[in-house]
């Protein structure tokens, strides 16, 4: 009775704890994605922003902004091809590895931007524009060509599985028509022996055959007869040079 009773509490306590774990997965899972959609939303409103004061406003904010724009756009642009490919190809985890260590570049000049803005002394931000255009640019850069590598990368191996698909579909599709036969070469006349009729026997020394010997000038007796018959030709309407051919029908007499 004892041992029925700790099993029924083992039993009891694994279902809590059961419990309890899908619970804290299930939130864990629900606040991660309240978290990345709000981190979404958060950066839809900040791009939204940076285009409209890009666009809307001149000067040093404007040119702030168009900064902040490009370079967050080559930096997520490129953060999605990597990590899109490494999935496929595992020799793009180096890469990734690369695009993390320039992230961190990124971000320090995306919130060195974002203080620029704020700063109510816009001639000393407009004399430190040109040293921010070349860090922007230097990021950008080195982000496109870790983008276009891997896209290139992966557009190589679509065209070289393709050319392969290509040769092993002609080679099936040769397999499939086995009937065909090759082309005379040029200047060879192809052989015909087989479409003339059988042709007399006749010895060596020039004597006639069998069917020149029972047939005309000799016997017409039953024996005769029947070594003629069992020598003449089939009948050629009758033969059948291919299975799947229908016999052809003795002509009827009236």
């Amino acid at each position: 009775m004892e041992a029925m009773i700790l099993i029924l509490g083992l039993l009891v306590v694994a279902f809590v704890a059961l419990g309890i774990y899908v619970s804290v997965k299930v939130i864990g899972a629900a606040s991660r994605g309240v978290d990345r959609t709000i981190t979404q939303a958060r950066r839809a409103v900040e791009d939204t922003t940076l285009r409209a004061k890009s666009y809307g406003q001149m000067g040093v904010v404007g040119e702030l902004a168009q900064l902040r724009l490009s370079l967050r756009m080559s930096m997520r642009a490129t953060q999605e091809a990597l990590q899109t490919g490494v999935a496929e190809d595992a020799s793009l985890s180096e890469s990734l590895g690369l695009f993390q260590r320039l992230s961190v570049h990124g971000r320090e000049l995306d919130d060195e931007l974002k203080r620029l803005e704020r700063e109510p002394d816009k001639g000393t931000v407009s004399s430190l524009l040109p040293g921010l255009k070349k860090r922007t640019g230097e990021i950008t850069r080195s982000a496109e060509s870790l983008r276009w590598a891997a896209r290139d990368r992966a557009r190589q191996f679509a065209d070289d599985d393709l050319a392969a698909l290509n040769v092993q579909i002609d080679v099936e599709a040769g397999a499939l028509r086995h009937w065909t036969t090759e082309e005379p070469v040029a200047g060879q006349q192809p052989d015909r022996s087989d479409e003339r009729g059988p042709k007399p026997e006749q010895d060596p020394a020039g004597a006639p055959g069998p069917a020149q010997r029972y047939g005309q000038g000799q016997g017409n007796g039953p024996e005769d007869e029947g070594i003629a018959q069992a020598i003449t030709a089939a009948d050629p309407r009758q033969r059948t040079a291919y299975p799947w051919q229908k016999t052809a029908r003795p002509e009827t007499t009236n």
